[in-house]
């Protein structure tokens, strides 16, 4: 079932699976396959070494590509694999601009990894676009585009980025892991890639690893697919089975994580030790409503900057009962960390303060347990290292 007239909830229970013809199992098997029959030398039914493919992989694949309103998807052993890959598609003297404010392990792997192979990167406001287009060089090749990001929540307009780097031939790659294509579809607005961590909101669950790619060209899917197969970073079955498993409920999961980041959202704002809110909610929100009209929910990311020291701010986030000290995000259980010491630690601290990343800033993942529980579990995080 794979309508594109289909609305999205169906869509993620049904697109890119069928029941088995040959014994009627609902659910996608896991197909724990290293190789398959051929017939003879060079002929078989599509599968031939299961790096290359693998049937619950296709499966995953074209369930995601579905849900974001694309043709083609690739599934990777993580989400910097799929982002690596987006990175094999440069060439040694191509030039980057994204975001100054991106996710740590992004920013790692462009500024110690692709700077050594002479790919050259600027990091700027991409909310700017003048800032933008002034970065734009002749030997431009890729805007990467977070939005929201990674952790300050400010939101990109993706239209005009696209437009941006199309008017200078250049490709626009959205990373699209907190917004989810349920509450955005970045292909719909012009970009050429999207991005995902489906170890976050797709899968769910906090037991799985895996990241995926998202276009709709089909000479870039088959560039992709190329690196896919000879890098390797491909996920197991039945990692892909589970992110099938967790796209089934993601709608009825976004509702409940967005209800409850939007109420803990407003009740942190004004809070007594509260210094600002970052979530696109908020009317106070500097592009409110941009995300408005480019979202269909806000999301369940917020990060809050405490009026405390980095040592307090650490016992804060320390101290809490019902959120988790951890990284990552997108469970559904609510996780609470300081991405100066934790998550954007690998960016030079003068770095992460002109962008914007304090040491007394917290990054929420809310979780669908009850708001008040959530609301008072801070509160008392609060008054035990605060007070």
């Amino acid at each position: 079932m794979s309508d594109e007239n289909e609305l999205f909830e169906t869509r993620a229970v049904h697109a890119g699976q069928e029941p088995d013809p040959e014994n009627g199992a609902l659910m996608t098997p896991i197909y724990a396959n290293s190789t398959y029959a051929q017939a003879a030398p060079g002929e078989h039914t599509g599968y031939e070494y299961s790096r290359t493919g693998n049937p619950t992989r296709t499966d995953l694949e074209d369930n995601l590509a579905a849900l974001e309103g694309g043709e083609y998807g690739r599934a990777f052993s993580s989400g910097m694999g799929a982002i690596n890959t987006v990175m094999n598609l440069l060439e040694a003297g191509d030039h980057v601009v994204t975001g100054d404010d991106v996710y740590g392990g992004t920013h790692r792997l462009f500024t110690q990894v692709y700077d050594k192979y002479d790919v050259e990167f600027d990091f700027v406001d991409t909310t700017d676009h003048d800032a933008v287009a002034d970065a734009m060089q002749e030997n431009t090749e890729l805007v990467w585009v977070e939005t929201p990001t990674n952790p300050l929540m400010r939101v990109n307009d993706i239209d005009a980025l696209a437009d941006i780097a199309h008017d200078n031939d250049a490709l626009c790659v959205v990373d699209n892991t907190f917004a989810t294509p349920y509450l955005q579809r970045p292909l719909e607005h012009g970009a050429d890639i999207v991005a995902h961590s489906l170890t976050k909101y797709l899968g769910g669950h906090s037991d799985l690893v895996m990241g995926a790619l998202v276009t709709d060209s089909e000479d870039l899917d088959e560039r992709i697919a190329f690196y896919q197969n000879s890098v390797g970073a491909t996920p197991s079955p039945f990692d892909c089975f589970l992110v099938l498993r967790g796209t089934k409920t993601l709608p009825v999961r976004m509702d409940r994580h967005c209800e409850n980041a939007n109420e803990l959202a407003h009740w942190l704002d004004g809070h007594d030790h509260v210094e600002s809110v970052y979530y696109p909610g908020l009317d106070s929100h500097r592009q409110h409503d941009l995300a408005a009209e480019q979202m269909d929910g806000f999301g369940g990311m917020l990060s809050v900057e405490l009026d405390a020291t980095l040592a307090e701010v650490s016992d804060v986030v320390s101290k809490t009962q019902v959120f988790t000290l951890a990284e990552s995000l997108g469970g559904v259980e609510s996780l609470i960390e300081q991405p100066a010491a934790m998550t954007h630690a690998a960016i030079p601290k003068e770095e992460r303060e002109a962008a914007g990343l304090t040491d007394p800033l917290i990054r929420i993942s809310v979780g669908v347990e009850n708001v008040e529980d959530l609301k008072a579990d801070l509160q008392q995080a609060f008054e035990a290292a605060l007070e």
